[in-house]
């Protein structure tokens, strides 16, 4: 399977390289530094169990250089998706389709509004793997995986055929029996974490100990529930308390990218996580005022990183 990863961050740099290890035709799309370190000295991943090299690593910044592909692993922000859509275009062929895996619920849609419903799945991922140096993905912890389906939740050949590449390269993979609601119950977990986090400023040791910020995050969860029903996407009756189960086993230390990159000053993915919240209640009628709170106090700041508005100094 000819496979090119598009953006090749903590995700796509983790599930990419273990891709290409495994002996897949793996073509990996980058840009700057990244790039230029991939070129001359391939990628490097490092997790606590091993090293894995890929040299040389086929890497490019052209995807019409690239050529047509089976596969489009899509491991951009939430903000470039639409931009990423365009610029793969040179990649579609008649049988390739796009495998997103951003945090959020809006990917998919956007995708297929220009590469067309036939060319995306649904899908998801977790890991804990970031940039380290440019050409050096580092990854920890032991919860990485991926999980992916058709949108109208029908078994297809191409899904299977993808499980069983994955599993050739060692990645926890699974087909969801119900995407929509597995994107759904990832989104009601980050962006409840990700949005108290931000907004309180704390790690969330704290925001789960304090009674105060502990009923935030609760009624975070409580509002993308009732949003999540009123689109009719099943959730299980005990989402909340499960996913408050996991919440309190994360290290005391931990934040949410969306709290790094708002207090580093960078752009986030507020509008994809707690704007997405706010415009998919008003679509049914659903109030969802804590994430308008969140969303509102930290849009601000939001947009002085992405020189909108600027502070007097």
């Amino acid at each position: 399977m000819r496979i090119a990863i598009f953006g090749t961050g903590g995700a796509g740099g983790r599930f990419g390289a273990q891709l290409a290890s495994a002996g897949e035709d793996v073509v990996f799309i980058a840009r700057g530094e990244h790039l230029r370190a991939m070129q001359t000295r391939g990628l490097r991943l490092e997790t606590p169990e091993d090293d894995i090299l890929i040299h040389p690593a086929e890497a490019s910044d052209d995807p019409a250089q690239v050529g047509k592909v089976d596969l489009v692993v899509l491991g951009v922000k939430t903000w470039q998706v639409k931009e990423a859509a365009r610029a793969m275009k040179p990649m579609i062929g008649q049988e390739t389709f796009v495998l997103p895996l951003q945090n959020g619920i809006e990917a998919a849609a956007q995708l297929m509004e220009i590469l067309g419903a036939e060319r995306v799945v649904g899908g998801l991922c977790a890991t804990l793997s970031w940039i380290e140096a440019p050409g050096h993905i580092r990854s920890i912890g032991r919860v990485h995986f991926v999980r992916f389906g058709e949108l109208e939740n029908a078994p297809s050949k191409r899904t299977k055929e993808l499980r069983k590449t994955f599993q050739r390269a060692g990645v926890d993979v699974e087909i969801s029996s119900d995407i929509n609601a597995a994107l759904w119950e990832k989104f009601l977990f980050v962006v409840s974490f990700g949005g108290v986090g931000a907004v309180t400023r704390s790690p969330i040791g704290a925001t789960r100990t304090l009674p105060e910020t502990r009923q935030m995050l609760e009624s975070c969860m409580h509002e993308i529930y009732a949003v999540a029903r009123g689109h009719q996407i099943s959730l299980s009756d005990g989402v909340i308390e499960k996913t408050m189960d996991l919440v309190d086993t994360l290290d005391p230390s931990g934040t949410a990218s969306l709290q790094r990159d708002i207090v580093d000053g960078r752009p986030s993915e507020l509008e994809a996580w707690n704007g997405a919240v706010v415009r998919a209640g008003k679509e049914v009628g659903v109030a969802t005022p804590l994430h308008e709170f969140i969303y509102h106090s930290l849009m601000p700041q939001e947009l002085r990183a992405r020189q909108q508005v600027k502070f007097p100094s």
